[in-house]
């Protein structure tokens, strides 16, 4: 059960990996390697427009036979970001990705900086309460 109380920025993930656009699949795939998370924010120039998970690879590239040397992240994103701020509870979170179908929210501070990115995997691994 989530802890009503507890902040998003308690339980987000503060690491925050951009990559522009134009960024080949295969490349993308080693960063989140490299890095050891599952998804990137996709910018075009100083503009993020969007967030590409590895499942996004999968799913949108891989599975529909795009090549991933000659496709970019441009090519899948799904042009959507939606956020929520850094002092909102986990069950409002959790909320909003039920309403809008998705298992990641941009983390933003009150002036809408991205500060990190919740997954239902970062909720899944809280600490329950006794």
């Amino acid at each position: 059960m989530v802890r009503t109380l507890t902040s998003v920025a308690e339980v987000m993930t503060r690491q925050v990996v951009y990559l522009p656009e134009a960024t080949m699949l295969d490349e993308a795939a080693q960063v989140m390697r490299d890095r050891s998370i599952g998804d990137v924010v996709v910018t075009r120039g100083p503009t993020m427009i969007g967030v590409v998970t590895d499942r996004d690879i999968v799913v949108r590239a891989i599975a529909e036979n795009l090549p991933p040397k000659t496709t970019s992240l441009g090519d899948i994103t799904a042009h959507e970001l939606i956020m929520v701020e850094q002092s909102a509870t986990v069950e409002e979170a959790v909320h909003a990705m039920r309403e809008r179908g998705v298992r990641r929210l941009l983390v933003c501070d009150a002036d809408r900086k991205v500060v990190g990115i919740l997954s239902l995997s970062d909720v899944a691994l809280m600490p329950t309460s006794a």
